[in-house]
C-alpha cells in the first residue's frame, strides 16, 4: 500500500459527540529501530514483541463545532490532571495526520490518558500512547465513513501512529511485529507495522518480559533527539546494514526455537543500540551503574543455571529480562533473590507477549 491509499474518499455519517477508549500496549524491540528519515520513516527495519501489561489507556471525547476552526481544539489530561506539556506533541501529531483525517478541525477533543508504567523512563510510553490515540481517531473515522474492514482499520491506525511516534506502529497488533521493508519478509513496509508472517516456534508465543525498574526518572535525552543524532553518526550506515542482517538471522531462529542463537542476537542488538548513543556527537549514556550490574547478574545466572534468560534494553536504563514462560518460577526466584536490590524501591513489572490493542468502550 502507498500513502494515498489512506486518504479518505468521503464521509457518509455525522457524529455530534461521543467518546472512544482504547488500551494499547507498549512493545520491546528485539532488532532495534534507531534512526529515521523523511516523514517518520525508519532507517532500518525492526522486529518487536508486543507487550501486555505495560500499556496506555486513552479516552478521546469529541464535540462537533458549529463550523471548522483555524486551530485544533484539544485539551489533555494525564492521569487525571490537565497536562499542557503533552499538548505540543499531540498538536504536532494532529497536523501530520490531518491529510488522512480531514475531520479533525470539525471537533473539539478532550484526551484523558494514563500509563500502567513510569512515563519517560525507557519503556516505550510514546509507542503505547500514540497508538492508543491513533486508534481513538480511527474509531471516529470508522463511524463517519459508515464502516471499513478490520484489516484496513488496523493498518491505517498503525500508519497514523507512526506519524506520532515511529515505534507506535508496532503497538497495534499482537505477538511479533515487523516494521520496515525487509526483502525476506513479505508485506513488510516502512509505512506501518505488520504481524510477522513467518513460522513462529511455540516457545516464543509464551515469552515473558520482566521489566526491572533500575531508574524510574525521566531520561536525559529523549528518543526523538536520539534518533536525530544518528544523522551524521560515523557508524550509522554500518548499523543500518547490521540491523537488516540480524533480521535475516532471526528469521530461522524464530521458526526453529534456537534459544542460544536468539539470546546472542537479542543481547547484541541491545548493546549496539546503546553503543550508538555512546559513540555519536554529542555522545551520551542512558545506562546507569545498576543497569550494568543487572546485566552481569543475568549472565552469571544463565551460565550457572542453564536457564535461557536474556536481557534487552530500550532507550533507557531499565532492563527487560526475557525468558520462556515455562521458566517463570525459576526466573522469579532469581529476580527476588538477586535483582530487586538493584531496582528502585525494589520495583519491577511482570509482563508477557500480548495480543495487541483493544477497544474498551464505544460511547456515543
Amino acid at each position: 500500500m502507498t500513502e494515498s491509499d489512506f486518504m479518505p474518499g468521503g464521509y457518509v455519517n455525522d457524529m455530534l459527540s461521543g467518546a472512544f477508549t482504547w488500551k494499547a500496549p507498549s512493545n520491546i524491540a528485539l532488532v532495534k529501530y534507531w534512526g529515521k528519515h523523511g516523514n517518520q520513516l525508519p532507517a532500518n527495519p525492526s522486529v518487536s514483541f508486543t507487550l501486555d501489561h505495560c500499556a496506555t489507556i486513552t479516552t478521546l471525547r469529541f464535540e462537533k463545532r458549529d463550523k471548522p476552526a483555524e486551530a485544533f481544539g484539544m485539551e489533555v489530561f494525564f492521569e487525571g490532571v490537565i497536562n499542557d506539556g503533552f499538548r505540543p506533541k499531540i498538536l504536532g501529531f494532529m497536523e501530520r495526520i490531518e491529510p488522512y483525517l480531514p475531520f479533525l478541525r470539525n471537533y473539539h477533543f478532550t484526551v484523558h490518558t494514563s500509563n500502567s508504567f513510569p512515563h519517560s523512563s525507557g519503556i516505550a510510553s510514546s509507542a503505547s500512547g500514540m497508538s492508543a490515540l491513533a486508534l481513538c481517531f480511527m474509531s471516529l473515522e470508522r463511524e463517519l465513513s459508515g464502516g471499513m474492514s478490520e484489516a484496513f482499520f488496523y493498518r491505517k491506525a498503525s500508519f497514523l501512529a507512526r506519524l506520532g511516534s515511529g515505534s507506535a506502529c508496532r503497538s497495534i497488533g499482537g505477538g511479533l511485529i515487523v516494521w520496515g521493508t525487509h526483502k525476506e519478509i513479505p508485506g513488510s513496509s516502512d509505512l506501518y507495522g505488520i504481524g510477522y508472517p513467518g513460522e513462529v516456534h511455540p516457545v516464543f508465543r509464551g515469552y515473558r518480559d520482566t521489566v526491572l525498574l533500575v531508574d524510574r526518572g525521566k531520561k536525559q535525552v529523549s528518543s526523538t533527539a536520539g534518533h536525530g543524532l544518528m544523522k551524521g553518526h560515523p557508524f550509522a550506515a554500518q548499523r543500518f546494514l547490521q540491523a537488516s542482517s540480524n533480521i535475516s538471522e532471526l528469521i530461522p531462529v524464530l521458526g526453529n526455537g534456537d534459544l542460544r542463537a536468539f539470546i546472542r542476537l537479542v543481547e547484541s542488538e541491545a548493546l549496539t543500540l546503546h553503543a550508538m548513543m555512546m559513540t555519536g556527537s554529542p555522545y551520551y549514556m542512558l545506562m546507569q551503574p545498576a543497569t550494568l550490574q543487572v546485566i552481569r547478574k543475568i549472565w552469571e545466572f544463565r551460565e550457572e543455571s542453564g536457564c535461557p534468560a536474556c536481557f534487552t534494553l530500550d532507550a533507557g536504563a531499565n532492563v527487560h529480562l526475557l525468558y520462556p514462560g515455562e521458566e517463570k518460577k525459576r526466573v522469579m526466584e532469581f529476580i527476588n533473590s538477586e535483582l530487586v536490590a538493584y531496582c528502585e524501591n525494589e520495583q519491577y513489572i511482570c509482563d508477557r507477549v500480548g495480543e495487541g490493542a483493544f477497544l474498551i468502550n464505544n460511547e456515543e
